[in-house]
């Protein structure tokens, strides 16, 4: 249960007073924070409205720059890279977003390596804004040392996700995998520090490598499906880091310690035009159809992205459940940066 709740209205006036009140431009401010309450409607609270204060807390310290200098260069006729300056990520992200579709209009597919950036929250808001584009959209980024290898004790790779969106014939509930490659992701395990909870058994392990329910001892998370996520997750490290200049594992500077180091983060967004191929008239039919099919087998089944579609439904109308201690975190930015705070329902 949550101590209170916010309207989306409200989570994303605030949001983009902070920001703005913490350096970034009007358009910048207001992207992230409508990304970010997209991410709480949807249910993602691991990478949601929650992480405004960090977030803040790195502008302070500069190492986000609020106005950095973005170079987009375009490599060959479907490929281009873009140095976010060590902007914010979810900025970068968007941009990187929009170029891979120009791209994937003129060349059938857009493949966009960014380097030098930070968090960039839920990496599905990108691929899903592809789709919107009429295409098929692959996303994937990594972070630092954050999750044991598999039989390994101590963290060396990221929760490093996975994105791929596929349009329908619904444009607002496109197919969509959004997944960590950890057993769940690490701001998770940050959020239920925070509440001062207790995880289940076999979720992270503490300093000696040893299985542990208490988030307060948790120094980093397993891999999902033992020895399949921790290849993917070393895969995908590749794919982000090395490939754009970026370093790996355990050789990039912690998202929550380091708070004045830049994170040099790297990530790869793919946009592929269906009318290249089968045809988005067919591939979105398709699509559907077998969301049909396999709803057939039961109410119980849903689609990939569906329990993030019915959560927005319901927050919607009930609004983003904030825990005491995150409505504390929210009170003392607004007073430290003279924003008035959140409305609460």
């Amino acid at each position: 249960m949550s101590d209170f709740n916010l309207d989306k209205e409200y989570a994303f006036k605030w949001g983009n007073e902070v920001f703005k009140s913490a350096g970034l431009s009007k358009k910048d401010a207001e992207i992230i924070s409508d990304s970010l309450v997209q991410t709480s409607l949807w249910g993602i609270d691991s990478h949601g409205i929650a992480r405004i204060t960090h977030y803040l807390s790195r502008f302070e310290t500069g190492s986000i720059a609020t106005n950095p200098k973005i170079e987009l260069k375009k490599t060959a006729q479907a490929t281009a890279s873009l140095d976010g300056g060590d902007g914010h990520g979810i900025v970068l992200l968007h941009a990187a977003t929009d170029y891979a579709i120009s791209l994937a209009k003129d060349s059938g597919v857009g493949v966009i390596g960014v380097s030098n950036s930070s968090h960039c929250g839920a990496i599905g808001l990108y691929t899903r804004k592809i789709t919107q584009a009429g295409m098929i959209g692959i996303a994937f980024t990594h972070s630092d040392a954050l999750v044991v290898p598999h039989l390994g004790r101590k963290a060396f790779f990221g929760t490093n996700p996975i994105s791929i969106s596929f349009p329908t014939d619904n444009p607002e509930e496109p197919l969509c995998l959004d997944m960590a490659t950890s057993i769940v992701p690490w701001n998770y395990i940050m959020n239920a520090k925070r509440e001062g909870s207790s995880v289940p058994i076999g979720f992270g392990v503490d300093e000696e490598g040893k299985d542990s329910g208490n988030a307060a001892d948790i120094v980093a998370v397993k891999p999902t499906s033992f020895h399949k996520g921790y290849a993917m997750a070393f895969l995908i490290d590749m794919l982000c880091g090395p490939l754009n200049g970026m370093a790996f594992g355990a050789n990039i500077t912690p998202m929550y310690q380091q708070m004045e180091e830049k994170r040099k983060l790297g990530s790869l967004i793919i946009a592929i035009d269906p009318q290249r191929f089968a045809g988005l008239d067919f591939v979105k039919a398709a699509c559907s159809s077998a969301i049909e099919q396999v709803k057939s087998q039961g109410d119980a089944i849903l689609f990939p992205g569906e329990p993030e579609y019915a959560f927005a439904k319901l927050r919607t109308v009930a609004g983003i459940p904030v825990s005491q201690a995150l409505a504390e975190e929210f009170s003392f930015w607004s007073q430290k940066l003279n924003i008035h705070p959140p409305m609460y329902k």
